[in-house]
């Protein structure tokens, strides 16, 4: 007996007894089960490895390729079509501009075509446990997986495979994502990421509303930077200053905007300085998938694409 304890003991991550103690007593659930659970993934090192080379961290000359390709564009053109019922009317529901919730599910996984193929109980043990720059959030969100309950998860928490950062599904949700913001659209008792089109179309949009996406508002426009124009302290895409504001400091919009609109102003990695867009809320809302200006970026002019390309059948003969 002493043996298979000690055994057992062996086994366990850093920090796993404590993890365990947590979700025991918030939640009620057995800690030989929650133990047994843990013990059983694994720490990888290509997760870290993965960690250490972002796609974001290429200049925006070099991300765009990767998610505006002509196959990308055609299949979102494609699966916008093929489900428009569904999509216009989950958009209506949440108000968010059903293109957008296609271009994100372009933009993380073409269409569900990838969705990852990591053990997402490893990604979090390791990312949470083993990762000090980041471990407090990778750690949250693994405490979220294992409190979840079971009809929030498209399988158990030990077979659900998704990126080496833990996301999951055709939208790529974290956990949090989906306790705030999964949805079973489609009835059936389960909130199903990987296989039900309503529910993962729903938790999307869902997720962009709850964020605040503006109906009918503009997402980001280019800009005119004047050579005097001020030096502005960005941190993140959050709008700050109204377009009234930023144009007196040297930052005009190319198109007609309301004024009073809050903006921000983007500059893009590898870009000159003098390209510049201004950002609205609903650029903000996209980072808050991803903090990169240069994901939201591609998502935007995803789903300009797949408006156009839409249209253009649309009007064909």
């Amino acid at each position: 007996m002493f043996g298979m304890i000690g055994s057992l003991q062996a086994m366990e991550h850093p920090g796993q007894a404590a993890l365990v103690a947590e979700v025991a007593k918030d939640t009620g659930q057995d800690p030989v089960r929650l133990n047994q659970l843990l013990s059983g993934a694994q720490r990888q090192q290509s997760i870290l490895d993965a960690m250490a080379r972002p796609a974001e961290a290429k200049p925006w000359s070099a991300y765009r390729p990767i998610f505006l390709t002509s196959k990308r564009i055609h299949e979102g053109v494609v699966f916008y079509r093929e489900h428009r019922a569904l999509l216009d009317s989950l958009g209506r529901r949440y108000g968010v501009d059903p293109a957008y919730v296609v271009a994100i599910l372009g933009v993380e996984t073409f269409y569900g075509a990838n969705t990852g193929h990591y053990k997402v109980l490893d990604a979090l043990v390791t990312l949470g446990l083993y990762y000090p720059p980041r471990a407090a959030f990778f750690r949250a969100q693994l405490k979220t997986l294992l409190e979840l309950p079971d009809h929030s998860l498209a399988a158990p928490p030990d077979q659900l495979t998704g990126s080496y950062a833990g996301a999951q599904g055709w939208g790529q949700f974290m956990p949090d994502s989906i306790r705030q913001y999964g949805v079973d659209a489609d009835g059936d008792g389960r909130i199903d990421l990987q296989h039900s089109l309503p529910d993962i179309i729903a938790s999307v949009a869902h997720y962009l509303q709850g964020h605040g996406w503006q109906a009918g508002q503009p997402v980001v426009l280019p800009a005119l930077a004047q050579p005097a124009a001020k030096p502005l302290q960005i941190k993140d895409a959050r709008p700050r200053w109204s377009v009234q504001q930023l144009e007196a400091w040297g930052y005009a919009p190319t198109a007609a905007v309301d004024p009073a609109m809050q903006a921000t102003v983007v500059h893009l990695a590898g870009e000159p300085a003098s390209d510049v867009w201004l950002g609205f809320r609903n650029f903000y809302v996209i980072t808050t998938y991803n903090r990169s200006p240069l994901y939201a970026m591609a998502v935007h002019q995803l789903a300009e694409a797949i408006h156009a390309g839409s249209d253009a059948l649309d009007r064909s003969p």
